[in-house]
């Protein structure tokens, strides 16, 4: 166990567990100035498998601590994803004095005497800050029998009606149950049977509120919806998101059906949800994914552990001309971990003639800012060598951002993997930003102050240590380029 963490590919400023297969992030909520992070989690393989619920907790959500399993299967089955919250109300009846925590999740196994699988609401609560935890005797509180995908429950307090509410993933569909104690839950309504993207099972719904370009009084409600592989999909596993309007019962789309808005353009962000609690003297809401995509997460190249959660990022609305949309941001906390930086100003990348830099450390922060001039398209090449590279363009006439991938490094494992990942982006003032985060085996890139993300696993023989800026047939000029090392959050 001395070289824990130090494995290839091992990420560092990422969330990874300590060994075995990990996926969807379950029950993150904060109480008693801890950050709690559940996860399914596999102990036995490195491959998906009877799930339970891992756990970590963490005071500035960059550096964890891994604690002990939180939730074995039992009786009702598998341990499958889930929320938790803090019954600061005792609403449930499960706490002698003061608030603690409550854990919503599903009871996986299969019906009796049949291959059909049930998915069944269950509880669990703790009253030692979710260092133990205590199956509800009355388990399981929510089923029903004509819905075979019936899980993922994510619970909020809603202050309106004074109501618990619960939104599930059934099916093509999330249904929405109302609660006033946890355990018995009524059905309140059902959304989006025609609306979004179907390409798979939906999953790991979210239900929140934020304001609009700051502005407490113009609230908007978003949810977020995780897909399932599809293998005609071509992208895998993704998630969308839709803004709309919700009363404590329904929840109503403020776009048309046919708009999909994808959350993250790379491939490997996938099941992520909110935190709950978040105390409102903070006020953010904090996401946190799953860096994987089901087309290929049991086969990547590591051995003694298998994925990563992407970093915490505070999501925000912000109004365009297409609409209301999403923006994504690395929680401030990112600071605690950014050590030495090196600063270029006013470059001129003449045509077709690159500008290289050496890295002086794989693990990096890229802070680059453009301007356009003259040229088709620009953007930087990360590297190795001229053979294993990830490439980020922008392409002027299309307005379109890509992150090429394709010879990134070891993508043996799936024809799925190599991949030129695109989406649509305008230049704002002839500006264009990047940030971008570089760990041992993924790039998270945030273009234009977060309005496009791209999150994408990478599997390099060995870790990029050039950075070149690309102008393509015309001049490009870049006001600045900051580079900062990173420091890893595992081994003090």
């Amino acid at each position: 166990m001395e070289q824990l963490y130090k494995e290839k590919h091992r990420p560092q400023f990422h969330f990874s567990p300590e060994e075995k297969w990990m996926n969807d992030p379950n029950g993150m909520v904060f109480f008693n100035d801890e950050y709690h992070l559940f996860y399914q989690y596999h102990p036995f393989g490195t491959t998906w498998g009877p799930m339970h619920w891992g756990h970590a907790v963490s005071k500035d959500l960059i550096h964890w601590e891994q604690l002990p399993i939180a939730l074995y299967p039992d009786e009702h089955g598998a341990i499958f994803s889930g929320s938790v919250v803090v019954d600061w109300n005792n609403t449930s009846g499960f706490f002698q004095d003061g608030p603690g925590l409550v854990a919503i999740y599903t009871s996986a196994d299969n019906y009796p005497d049949s291959d059909r699988p049930r998915q069944r609401q269950s509880l669990a609560y703790s009253n030692d800050n979710g260092r133990t935890w205590i199956k509800y005797e009355g388990n399981p509180v929510l089923s029903d029998v004509n819905i075979t995908d019936y899980r993922d429950p994510k619970v909020f307090w809603h202050d309106e009606t004074d109501k618990w509410v619960m939104v599930l993933a059934t099916g093509q569909s999330v249904t929405i149950y109302t609660s006033a104690n946890l355990k018995d839950w009524e059905f309140a309504s059902e959304f989006g049977n025609k609306a979004g993207s179907h390409e798979g099972v939906w999953e790991c719904p979210d239900l929140f509120q934020l304001p609009v370009d700051g502005d407490e009084h113009n609230q908007k409600w978003v949810m977020l919806v995780s897909i399932g592989d599809n293998h005609e999909f071509k992208e895998g596993s993704k998630t969308q998101y839709f803004v709309g309007d919700f009363d404590g019962t329904t929840f109503v789309n403020n776009n048309p059906d046919e708009i999909v808005l994808w959350l993250d353009y790379g491939r490997d962000n996938y099941a992520g949800v909110s935190w709950s609690d978040i105390p409102s003297k903070d006020g953010r809401r904090i996401y946190i994914g799953w860096m994987s995509n089901w087309r290929y997460a049991n086969q990547v190249p590591t051995e003694e552990w298998r994925s990563a959660m992407t970093l915490p990022r505070e999501l925000s609305l912000t109004s365009s001309k297409d609409g209301v949309r999403l923006v994504h941001q690395v929680v401030p906390e990112i600071n605690s971990i950014r050590k030495g930086s090196q600063g270029y100003q006013n470059l001129t990348i003449e045509s077709n003639q690159p500008i290289s830099f050496n890295m002086f450390s794989p693990l990096m922060e890229v802070n680059l800012e453009f301007e356009k001039r003259t040229s088709d398209s620009f953007g930087l090449v990360l590297q190795s060598s001229d053979d294993e590279k990830t490439v980020i363009r922008y392409d002027v006439e299309k307005e379109v951002i890509a992150v090429d991938r394709t010879n990134a490094g070891d993508n043996s494992f799936s024809e799925s993997f190599a991949a030129v990942q695109e989406a649509s982006l305008k230049i704002e003032n002839d500006r264009f930003k990047l940030q971008i985060f570089m760990d041992a085996s993924s790039i998270e890139v945030f273009a234009n102050d977060g309005k496009v993300v791209f999150t994408s696993l990478i599997f390099p023989n060995k870790p990029y240590d050039k950075i070149a800026l690309f102008s393509d047939e015309g001049k490009t000029h870049v006001f600045s380029l900051k580079l900062t090392e990173l420091d890893s959050i595992w081994g003090k």
